[in-house]
C-alpha cells in the first residue's frame, strides 16, 4: 500500500517562500508520475504540478505563473515544491499524489492519482 507524508508547510508573508516535501514509501517511486493539488476553503481541489517517472514537468500555469518548482529525488524516494513569491491566494492545503497506474501519462487529473497524502496547510498572510 502506498503512503504518502507531506511536510513543509507553514505560515509565511507575502512575498515569501516554502518548500514542501513529501516521502513515498511501498511502491516503486521511481515508476510513478507524482503531483502536486491544493484545495483552498469553499474550492474545489486543483492541480498545481506533476512531474512523471520520466522526469517530464507539467505546471498549472494560470495558478503557479513560474514561481512554483517541483523535484523528484528518486533516491529518496521524495517529491518537492519549491514555491517562491507566494501570494495570499496560495493559501490552501496542498495535498501529494501518486497517480494510480506506472509509467502512466502525467495527468492533471486529481481521478487518476489513486494515493494521496494527508495534505499539508500552506498560509499566506498580507
Amino acid at each position: 500500500q502506498v503512503q504518502l507524508v507531506e511536510s513543509g508547510g507553514g505560515k509565511v508573508q507575502v512575498g515569501g517562500s516554502l518548500r514542501l516535501s513529501c516521502k513515498a514509501s511501498g511502491h516503486t517511486f521511481s515508476s510513478y508520475t507524482m503531483g502536486w493539488f491544493r484545495q483552498a476553503p469553499g474550492k474545489e481541489r486543483e492541480f498545481v504540478a506533476a512531474i512523471r517517472w520520466s522526469g517530464v514537468i507539467t505546471y498549472d500555469v494560470d495558478s503557479v505563473k513560474g514561481r512554483f518548482t517541483i523535484s523528484r529525488d528518486n533516491a529518496k524516494n521524495t517529491v518537492n515544491l519549491q514555491m517562491n513569491s507566494l501570494e495570499p491566494e496560495d493559501t490552501a492545503v496542498y495535498y501529494c499524489a501518486a497517480e494510480r497506474v506506472p509509467y502512466g501519462l502525467g495527468s492533471k487529473m486529481s481521478a487518476d492519482f489513486g494515493s494521496w497524502g494527508q495534505g499539508t496547510q500552506v498560509t499566506v498572510s498580507a
